[in-house]
């Protein structure tokens, strides 16, 4: 009998292992679902505390809350500030791209050709990519992001009714000729622009089942799974004003019945730095309750009014059938005063302006469970990128959030640093909330714990001088982390 040397038994050996892992990483690649279609829905101006079944008796959203029945809501989330009086505009910024505040480069209302964003690699992907609503940074931007829309506004405020909009143009061009009015009420048209698209997608999707039936029979190849998952943002210009709500819910708001703010104020009892902008300004000094009770009347109305519409949106999903795969993704870009703290706009660092709702209801989330851990807006990027598997954009500094929605891991953020132009930096560790002022040298200190509402300021109480050293101390450590060229002492 001949021997073989085993040597000689080393290369066919190789040769079959390689096609049994071939094999296998196919069957597994074949096992695999598919990447889940998502649904990202964003609105304006809207404080945290807005929501129903988040412990607001006196609003009403039952489509939101039927969100946080269904998913998980995240009680410590966080736009990360501004550098511009417009938030919203670096906001959305960070909220495309990854990048924390002071790593945006550019005009924040014109992401730069070098930034990469989210929905852009996804279209490279092969997603279908959808956007209407509200773009606050450039024309260019958006086209190399979305491969169609409809009801789209170039701009950052302006009339619920009377708004001049784009369709998506294949050529990247968007001249004012080619602008039409709103067809309805600005949450109600977007809203009607979602559906289309869902229903839309349906049709695809139905039509790719069918493929994939045929092939079946045909005994050829079959797709691991849906060729075009989808990326649809909804961005909402409501509740920001003018807030001109329809009369049906306006009239759920008697002003007269509203209550007032538990941090309400005629006035901020200092300069913050930003008392004269043109937020501050759609209501007389000093701010009155009668004033006060009827922009919040119309502020709660005009989010019932996009509630209404979020309903719609989601029905559809129901009805389409493609809720089953989907991911819901609902938020704002930065919250709002309206009269807490004698303030009326964003331009500030208090709780009520930094924090904003974030929900999430899709596939593996568990029903009305709740995220204590603190996150920033910009967090959803590779959180989102993580569900289509694709890597996030080359500069994101988000972290995922995808253990936290699995409950693979507890470990968020240890805390959460904002800032406002050059007037106003804010550290929240744990309980404890500190803002400074640079301009003016004066800090506050708040207990979020016993004091969620910010109404006693601590600093210079004698107990709690250690505390405010040490957060003055993290501040500044997380000022040179975050890039902040502002210095704090």
């Amino acid at each position: 009998m001949r021997t073989v040397h085993p040597s000689r038994m080393i290369v066919p050996l190789m040769i079959l292992l390689i096609f049994a892992t071939v094999e296998t990483v196919e069957t597994m690649a074949d096992d695999a679902p598919a990447p889940p279609n998502i649904l990202w829905i964003v609105s304006d101006d809207q404080r945290a505390d807005t929501i129903g079944a988040l412990g607001n008796d006196q609003i009403q959203t039952p489509s939101l809350d039927r969100l946080v029945r269904q998913g998980i809501r995240f009680n410590r989330a966080y736009c990360m500030g501004s550098t511009s009086g417009a938030v919203c505009a670096p906001s959305r910024y960070m909220m495309m791209t990854g990048r924390s505040l002071h790593r945006l480069p550019g005009n924040v209302f014109n992401i730069p050709e070098s930034e990469v964003t989210l929905p852009q690699l996804l279209k490279a992907a092969g997603w279908n990519t959808f956007f209407t609503g509200k773009w606050h940074n450039g024309k260019a931007a958006f086209q190399r992001s979305f491969g169609g829309g409809a009801e789209i506004f170039f701009g950052g405020m302006g009339s619920h009714t009377k708004l001049m909009v784009h369709d998506h143009q294949p050529d990247g061009k968007y001249p004012d000729s080619k602008r039409h009015p709103l067809p309805a009420f600005s949450s109600t048209a977007f809203a009607d622009a979602a559906i289309r698209f869902i229903e839309e997608q349906a049709i695809i999707e139905e039509q790719e089942r069918k493929n994939e039936e045929q092939e079946k029979k045909n005994a050829e190849q079959v797709s691991d799974g849906r060729n075009n998952p989808f990326f649809a943002c909804v961005s909402f210009t409501a509740p920001h004003d003018p807030r001109t709500p329809p009369a049906k819910f306006l009239s759920m708001y008697p002003k007269e019945k509203m209550s007032l703010p538990a941090n309400f104020l005629p006035e901020h009892p200092f300069d913050n730095g930003e008392l004269k902008i043109r937020d501050e300004k759609l209501a007389p000094f000093p701010r009155t309750p009668e004033v006060v009770k009827e922009q919040l009347a119309a502020y709660y109305a005009m989010i019932s009014q996009m509630d209404a519409q979020v309903g719609r949106i989601i029905d559809a999903l129901q009805e389409t059938g493609l809720a089953e795969n989907t991911m819901v993704v609902f938020t704002s870009d930065h919250g709002l005063a309206v009269g807490s703290h004698g303030l009326m706009g964003k331009q500030n660092l208090y709780e009520h302006s930094t924090r904003v709702p974030l929900l999430i209801v899709g596939p593996g989330i568990e029903a009305g469970s709740v995220c204590e851990q603190p996150v920033y807006l910009h967090d959803l990027v590779p959180t989102i990128a993580d569900w289509a598997r694709i890597d996030a954009p080359e500069f994101s500094e988000g972290k995922s959030l995808v253990g936290l929605l699995n409950g693979t891991s507890e470990q968020g953020r240890s805390s959460i640093y904002t800032a406002y132009k050059k007037v106003q930096r804010a550290l929240r560790v744990g309980r404890w909330k500190l803002i400074h002022y640079p301009a003016i040298g004066r800090t506050q200190l708040f207990d979020l714990q016993d004091d969620p509402h910010e109404t006693t300021d601590l600093a210079e109480h004698p107990d709690h001088q250690e505390t405010r050293l040490d957060l003055l101390l993290q501040l500044d450590a997380e000022r040179v982390a975050v890039a902040d060229p502002l210095k704090t002492p």
